[in-house]
């Protein structure tokens, strides 16, 4: 579904007679007179809210119950003019997944419900927290339904299996080349690499600007704390999609050059964009960044004890302060985590045991704090009047061993996934300029 801007545009009804000259805009190979009439008129806001393509209905209940999905990984929070413009994605969307089912099909490639099912399921666990009795119910309030989630998921596994069918097998990675990546790999240890969320959307000339607004959009929903990976799974036309936008451990030099350069100014947990790439935009997430084949002080195990207190209700600020402060000074004197049971039964706290903490699970303002305690120490005392005030002991750190380098497999599967979106993206635009689309 190719969409051209400045073209002529014919419309059945009135003849404006508008002429515009710009001998600036961009002819792509188009042939476009630089002065032209465009007949007819286009009012673009005169939304079409649905579609037949190649014969499959995309209905009004269909976006919008895809819609309110987005809006629900939101908080409900998205307004009237966010809300008309995610719709028409939300239809171009449809349309995409559409083609890709009706592609699938074609090459005899059925996903068993059970498949879809079992998907669902890990989607509803990881991505909403809901508990499973439930999650159709919250579906429901939200305006959506488990039906529109499930077709997203046969969407993304027909076309995954498609792809494994009809590209893969096709895509060449000689050990040659892999080879080369372990010498680079070893020649850089101790740089960094990232772990990228990414959301990519394919943009040409005529579609540049409005791709960038979009992606503006998308980019302050997130940042008012819309879900990352939500938006990756319905907006993002890579096939990392599937896995909320997640690209994995990367270096800069195996980015566009674009995105190497942004990512190496970002903080962990930023979200920046959209970065201009060949063939389009990207928003970019850093989940995460280490040294290549260093060994990360944040994967140290911890064994902690937790001491809390509780504040009663309808404590004034005055009160919680003198408490809190009266709890620090008693838990700073303890005196290893052997005494630290005793001390919880004389200043009435709470005590909670945890042998498994990866120091990188904690919050990021305390991850500094306990990385410099030592055995036996307590942190500062930290919480909020309604929740509590509490310290964390230090009982026992293992520290990792020297990371290693990714298997000779796992760089070269990450070559072929490369490769295979590249091929992706070519076979959707393909379908689209062959597909034969009516709006309504």
């Amino acid at each position: 579904m190719a969409i051209l801007t400045g073209a002529l545009l014919f419309g059945a009804s009135s003849l404006s007679g508008q002429t515009v000259a710009d001998e600036s805009v961009p002819q792509a190979g188009l042939n476009i007179p630089e002065k032209l009439t465009i007949f007819g008129e286009n009012d673009p806001n005169v939304r079409r809210a649905t579609a037949v393509v190649n014969g499959d209905i995309i209905t009004g209940t269909d976006v919008g119950h895809r819609l309110a999905l987005i809006v629900a990984a939101n908080g409900g929070e998205v307004s009237d003019e966010e809300r008309n413009r995610l719709r028409l994605q939300v239809l171009r969307n449809l349309i995409d997944e559409t083609l890709q089912i009706q592609e699938a099909e074609a090459n005899e490639i059925v996903i068993a419900s059970e498949e879809i099912n079992s998907t669902f399921d890990q989607v509803a666990r990881q991505n909403f927290k809901q508990d499973l009795d439930a999650f159709d119910q919250y579906l429901r309030s939200r305006g959506s339904s488990s039906d529109t989630l499930k077709r997203q998921i046969k969407g993304e596994l027909a076309w995954s299996r498609l792809l494994r069918r009809n590209i893969q097998p096709f895509i060449n990675v000689g050990d040659e080349e892999v080879n080369t990546i372990i010498e680079r790999l070893n020649a850089s240890k101790g740089t960094t690499e990232y772990r990228i969320g990414e959301i990519y959307m394919s943009a040409n000339q005529e579609t540049a600007e409005q791709v960038a607004v979009n992606m503006r959009k998308i980019l302050e929903q997130i940042r008012g704390g819309g879900s990352f990976v939500a938006y990756a799974r319905q907006f993002s036309e890579a096939s990392t999609a599937a896995t909320g936008g997640d690209l994995g451990w990367v270096r800069p030099a195996q980015l566009p050059q674009s995105l190497a350069e942004t990512a190496v100014q970002m903080q962990i947990g930023q979200v920046v964009g959209p970065v201009q790439v060949p063939g389009g935009f990207s928003i970019l997430y850093l989940i995460d960044q280490r040294q290549i084949l260093t060994a990360d002080p944040r994967n140290a195990l911890l064994s902690l004890k937790q001491l809390a207190i509780s504040f009663p209700e309808g404590v004034s600020e005055a009160e919680a302060t003198a408490n809190a402060a009266a709890f620090a000074e008693a838990t700073q004197n303890i005196k290893g985590c052997g005494a630290a049971n005793e001390m919880a039964n004389q200043i009435g706290a709470s005590i909670v045991d945890n042998d498994q903490v990866r120091l990188r699970d904690l919050p990021g303002p305390l991850q500094g704090t306990i990385a410099q305690l030592q055995i036996g120490q307590a942190s500062p005392p930290f919480g909020s009047v309604e929740e509590g005030v509490r310290v964390l002991i230090l009982c026992g750190r293992d520290d990792p061993q020297s990371a290693s380098a990714p298997s000779f497999d796992q760089i070269m599967s990450q070559l072929e996934n490369e490769r295979v979106n590249k091929r992706a993206q070519i076979y959707l635009r393909d379908l689209r300029r062959d597909a034969i689309i009516e709006y309504n």
